[in-house]
């Protein structure tokens, strides 16, 4: 499997779990819901960033179209699944248009995987180059003799 389409396929699902339990969330307890929706903001953050950073750490090439590719599959994908999940009766989701979903939705969605990826996958690349060093054997200077 493509390393981005596993990437788009768990944090789509991510982002469908996490909408799904914030409206149910919102419908119980609807004056905590600054909170719910800080909660499952940086928890789709902490996964993005974690994962970036592993993939930094690893040395991957061409992070910058895998996330690309990730993240515009995840944004469309999991609003689309929303808006037909918020079709159904007794699943409450916001009543977003189609129109919305696909276009503002998907967007932040894509922005919300894409930049945490990104600067996960720095942080792990300096933290692999940092470790890198310190563990490498100091050279001796050789001396070399004046003729």
């Amino acid at each position: 499997m493509t390393a981005w389409v596993l990437r788009a396929t768990v944090l789509g699902a991510l982002v469908v779990a996490l909408r799904v339990l914030l409206g149910l969330a919102m419908a119980s307890w609807p004056t905590y819901g600054t909170l719910w929706r800080a909660a499952c903001l940086l928890a789709i953050i902490a996964v993005v960033a974690a994962w970036g950073m592993r993939d930094g750490r690893a040395g991957a090439d061409n992070l910058i179209v895998r996330w690309l590719a990730a993240g515009l599959a995840t944004g469309l994908a999991s609003s689309a699944v929303c808006w037909v999940l918020d079709q159904a009766p007794g699943i409450e989701l916001g009543d977003a248009g189609l129109l919305y979903e696909l276009t503002s939705a998907a967007s932040f969605i894509f922005l919300l995987v894409f930049l945490p990826s990104m600067a996960g996958a720095a942080l792990g690349r300096s933290r692999s180059r940092r470790a890198s060093e310190s563990t490498a054997p100091a050279t001796e200077p050789v001396l070399v003799a004046a003729r």
